[in-house]
């Protein structure tokens, strides 16, 4: 099969030794620096996104390898994956170089051809490129800190995905920051710190690059504390915080009723734990948020929405001002997220939002208001009633938990679908 990643050259700049650990590190010489545009149709051999495009299909319209032929592929190189932690990576494909986002923040840039590797960034030991580690360490944070640091909780230490524009590779990390990096030679250029790690807040998925605005979700909201989960926007030059979404209503704020009279710190969840998708013609990205915590409603302390949780968010990425939210299960109890990737396609004139959660409904939105076109279940899950048409749900007798009383319900807290 002809050969269709492009080709780079290497130098060799350094050997480093920092923190009493062995560096090395080379550096992409032919790099092309990442466009708006490059981003919204990318070169065919190119994957700039999480999946593929900002419009999250996931597809690529290569065609080298097709049915006749894919029992041919053989084994051309394996490089073991970072063994400090869980990975859920989704690599990008730049230049001919793979981009791999690994455990506990670390990234390495690899020959895609080759598997050689050309650098790696590894919290703590790479310098930044001003010759500082800003590394934030149990030291600087405290023993509240090394709690929060070894709270194994869901995804904690994963990396989901990168996003690359300019000339920088953007991560956000399990300390709750996020981190920009040279994407020639891996070095650290910025971290931001959005949240107090000591307080049970970090990152899974990565930023999503919306008309030149780093935008990205944050989880770790299952605690009870004063603040809750968010999106927030940066840019990409200096990791200055530009705008914040807050993904809880707080009280006598506009969905602030639809939890009750519970104060802000018993209002939990709302968790982003996937990265978002983006429509340059409307200027929206879109986001998702996870359930309500406690997932059960009686043991939360309300019956009410909880907005906005389990909801998809369009927001203007520039500012940060909603446009619009779809709640797809209002005051869900059963830990249904419907945090997925949103997948935006044209459709019969209309433009649309695909999306599905653990309870395999597949939800259509009108992605310029929100407006539900069709919501499709496929018929296996056991908890609740759809209406194909407007999308509203009602919950089967006997569906909803109470406490010491035994329900059964399929599917499991797993779903379906899931990550």
């Amino acid at each position: 099969m002809k050969q269709v990643m492009k080709k780079y050259k290497l130098c060799a700049i350094a050997s480093l030794f920092y923190l009493g650990t062995s560096s090395s590190f080379s550096q992409i010489l032919e790099y092309q620096t990442v466009t708006d545009t490059m981003l919204q149709n990318p070169p065919p051999e190119e994957w700039l996104s999480w999946r593929g495009t900002p419009r999250s299909w996931g597809y690529s319209p290569l065609d080298q390898i097709n049915t006749a032929n894919v029992g041919q592929l053989q084994l051309v190189w394996s490089m073991a994956l970072d063994d400090t932690g869980a990975g859920q990576a989704a690599p990008l494909v730049h230049d001919g170089v793979m981009f791999v986002p690994g455990p506990r923040g670390v990234v390495q840039a690899i020959n895609a051809a080759t598997g050689d590797l050309i650098w790696e960034y590894r919290p703590g030991i790479t310098p930044s490129v001003d010759g500082s580690d800003r590394e934030i360490t149990a030291e600087e944070l405290g023993d509240a800190a090394m709690a929060a640091t070894a709270f194994a909780g869901v995804g904690r230490g994963v990396q989901k995905n990168l996003a690359i524009y300019g000339d920088m590779v953007y991560y956000a990390t399990e300390n709750a920051s996020i981190r920009g990096l040279d994407a020639r030679s891996g070095q650290l250029v910025w971290e931001t710190q959005t949240a107090d790690p000591a307080l049970g807040y970090f990152y899974t998925a990565g930023p999503i690059v919306a008309n030149g605005v780093l935008v990205t979700g944050i989880t770790g909201c299952e605690r009870y504390k004063d603040g809750n989960c968010y999106f927030t926007g940066h840019n990409p030059q200096t990791g200055e915080e530009l705008w914040r979404f807050e993904t809880i209503a707080a009280p006598g704020t506009p969905g602030g009723d639809t939890w009750s009279e519970l104060p802000l710190r018993f209002r939990a969840g709302g968790d982003s734990w996937q990265s978002g998708s983006y429509d340059p013609t409307l200027n929206l990205v879109f986001m998702g948020t996870s359930q309500a915590k406690p997932w059960a409603r009686a043991v939360r302390g309300t019956d009410g929405d909880a907005l906005y949780t389990n909801s998809t968010i369009a927001l203007n990425p520039n500012n940060g001002d909603m446009n619009w939210y779809y709640q797809h299960l209002p005051g869900e109890t059963h830990d249904m997220d419907e945090n997925f990737e949103s997948i935006l396609i044209d459709i019969e004139g209309r433009e649309s939002l695909f999306k599905m959660g653990k309870l395999g409904i597949l939800w259509q939105l009108d992605r310029a208001s929100g407006e539900i076109i069709q919501a499709t279940d496929i018929g296996y899950q056991t908890i609740v009633n759809v209406n194909p048409t407007n999308g509203n749900i009602s919950y089967r007798d006997g569906m909803i938990p109470r406490i010491g009383q035994q329900i059964d319900m399929c599917p499991s807290t797993s779903g379906f679908k899931s990550w």
